[in-house]
């Protein structure tokens, strides 16, 4: 009772902050913990076994997966990441050129090779090219088509990363660097560009995730059996034995590689947060 005779409701306490997000985090794990139950009763795992995890068709395939498709997949991966780097960084210092023409075909390359199909520029390589130029044969046969299409494709990219890690380095840097008596091509190449690097090199690892991904469209450019890479041989063991076993095994070794690269490029990234912090 108060003094005016009126009697005070006691407060009805409910949820805190905390117990409302532990409820909806509690939730959350039930769902998902009952959807993951619903696919395993719903799913035909005998099946699933006999067309995906035949283990004596798994055994036929070692070790030329790894000797030749894994191995072909890795140098198309790194012969496109050489090309499209060094192209991609002639494009970035195109792009911030003070010449104007430079610019713009430096912006008209970005624009059209990242809205294009990775798939169109392989074509575009394989075919296009041979009918222009007839009687030539482009270096490395196979592996210099792949190098190339790769490198076309990756360097619209890896140019707009090379960019963007330029003009991130302090301008400080590049007036230090003249007051010392650098030219500005020599205070770029020596005092610019490694820094830039060192800030774009997460990005540049993850492109490099994604070109041994897109290195699976070699396929059509028509290889022979000692050039195909993983997709190919998975596909075509596929069609010889009649079971998908060879293509979840092909799975398997791209993330044999991809899931340490993506692990790297975490670390680089935390790495690089911890030093700007």
């Amino acid at each position: 009772m108060t003094d005016t005779g009126v009697r005070l409701q006691p407060k009805k306490k409910g949820l805190t902050r905390r117990q409302r997000r532990s409820l909806s985090r509690a939730v959350q794990y039930a769902v998902f913990a009952a959807a993951v139950i619903a696919f395993a009763v719903a799913a035909d795992w005998g099946r699933l076994k006999n067309q995906f995890a035949q283990g004596s068709i798994a055994k036929q395939m070692f070790p030329e997966v790894i000797t030749l498709a894994l191995k072909n997949t890795v140098l198309y991966t790194l012969s496109g990441f050489v090309v499209g780097l060094v192209l991609g960084m002639v494009i970035a210092l195109m792009r911030l050129s003070s010449v104007g023409p430079y610019r713009w075909v430096a912006g008209v390359y970005i624009e059209i090779f990242r809205g294009l199909p990775a798939l169109l520029i392989f074509i575009f390589v394989g075919v296009a090219v041979p009918l222009a130029f007839p009687g030539t044969e482009i270096p490395g046969g196979t592996y210099g088509k792949v190098a190339i299409a790769l490198g076309l494709v990756s360097a619209a990219y890896m140019a707009e990363t090379i960019r963007a890690g330029i003009q991130a380095v302090p301008k400080g840097q590049m007036e230090a660097a003249r007051s010392l008596g650098f030219s500005p091509a020599r205070a770029m190449v020596s005092i610019i560009v490694p820094q830039a690097f060192r800030i774009i090199l997460p990005p540049l690892t993850n492109e490099l995730v994604l070109l041994f991904k897109d290195s699976s469209l070699v396929l059509f450019l028509g290889v022979t059996l000692e050039e195909r890479e993983l997709s190919k041989y998975g596909r075509d063991l596929a069609s010889t034995t009649a079971n998908s076993t060879p293509i979840l095994v092909a799975g398997l070794c791209y993330l044999l590689v991809t899931i340490p690269l993506g692990y790297v490029v975490r670390r680089m990234e935390s790495r690089s947060q911890e030093a700007i912090r």
